[in-house]
């Protein structure tokens, strides 16, 4: 039978995290732990205590087993059981925002206070706090007007956008860009800093109900042109667009579909172009004609933000949250639309763990419509 800590005895461990012991479905594998106070940090290490994490798609991929990257296991939560070495457990979350709670001799930069999001993949930021590496953070920019929530979800999406728009040409303002899965949260982020860029953004989504609602919302970022999968198959698309961008070619192309609403696409671009492809959605594979490829010259990338993470060095990193800090500081990158779901202290490991499930199947079917994130309550 499983053991459910109480209120009571969460109090005494004043922890608490969300782990897996297994691979599966996340609304079926994940619960809550209670886990005993950190000791304090040995050399070069700090402790931190999170604020806000938020679910990501990527995050339920990694518990059911599917995503490239992996979670480090952990056997020194409990001295007995899930969490132990006698079962060790995962804890869930790549992405949050932690504020410092105990520095380590030799720790450089930080102070108690200060905030900091994880580099290190698949960090376990679903929880109260853990002990991590000082070359594992970055601090994050203290700028006014940049909320809990910008900070929380900086890690990911904005920099994957910003990367994408700036390192495979250099993009001069009034120059076009065109994207598919446009309102995902990466899409969003891309129509965002092109347009403080001065850069036009030709964004295709998947058709629906509502599909006035989320072309307005996407102009109201800074979308140029808003359109549905269908247009591509239109012959007059291709008119259209050279008068919308005045006969200027188009020479980056953005994926996150994949299937055969990218190979329309590719076909948008122009000579010397490229194509940077950083999710497969439909789930099929990207097929593309090689004409592109001989006659212009179309060059093809993947990007995957935490291989930048692991290759780039601290400066880069320091100088890419600083200019997201910036935008979000001046409104020019805005929160995505959220839901904060919080996990109280008076709830037993067991009502949170079925909570979390419940928050989690929603998300899984799509009813979320928004970012969620967690914050996990102390007292």
């Amino acid at each position: 039978m499983a053991f459910f800590p109480t209120r009571s005895l969460f109090t005494a461990l004043s922890n608490r995290a969300v782990v897996y012991v297994q691979h599966g479905d996340p609304a079926q594998v994940l619960t809550a732990l209670s886990f005993r106070p950190l000791p304090p940090p040995p050399k070069n290490t700090l402790n931190v205590r999170f604020l806000l994490a938020p679910i990501n798609p990527a995050d339920l991929n990694v518990i059911e087993g599917v995503y490239p990257a992996k979670a480090e296991s952990r056997s020194d939560l409990v001295a007995s059981g899930i969490g132990s070495s006698d079962t060790p457990a995962f804890v869930g979350g790549n992405e949050g925002l932690a504020q410092v709670a105990e520095i380590g001799e030799g720790v450089q930069g930080l102070t108690k206070g200060d905030w900091v999001i994880m580099t290190k993949p698949q960090a376990g930021t679903w929880c109260t706090g853990k002990n991590v590496g000082m070359d594992d953070v970055e601090k994050v920019p203290r700028v006014p007007g940049l909320t809990e929530v910008h900070a929380a979800t900086m890690t990911v999406n904005p920099p994957t956008a910003y990367n994408m728009l700036q390192d495979y040409l250099r993009l001069e303002e009034g120059d076009w860009i065109v994207q598919n899965g446009a309102n995902s949260a990466v899409g969003q982020a891309v129509i965002q800093i092109a347009a403080s860029r001065g850069l036009k953004t030709l964004n295709f989504v998947r058709p629906r109900d509502n599909l006035g609602e989320l072309v307005k919302q996407l102009e109201d970022l800074g979308a140029t042109k808003v359109l549905t999968y269908d247009a591509l198959s239109d012959k007059s698309i291709r008119q259209e667009i050279k008068e919308w961008t005045g006969g200027k070619e188009i020479r980056l192309g953005l994926n996150c579909v994949g299937g055969k609403e990218t190979t329309l696409m590719a076909r948008l671009l122009g000579n010397n172009a490229h194509l940077v492809s950083y999710g497969a959605m439909s789930k099929q594979p990207l097929s593309l004609p090689t004409s592109l490829l001989i006659f212009k010259n179309l060059t093809c990338h993947g990007f995957w933000q935490s291989r930048w993470y692991s290759r780039s060095v601290r400066g880069d990193r320091v100088r890419v949250m600083q200019i997201l800090a910036n935008l979000m500081s001046q409104g020019k990158l805005k929160e995505p639309a959220h839901e904060i779901v919080t996990i109280s202290a008076k709830d037993s490991d067991k009502e949170a763990g079925l909570r979390v499930r419940d928050i989690i199947a929603k998300a899984t079917a799509g009813r979320q419509g928004k970012k969620t994130l967690l914050r996990f309550n102390t007292d």
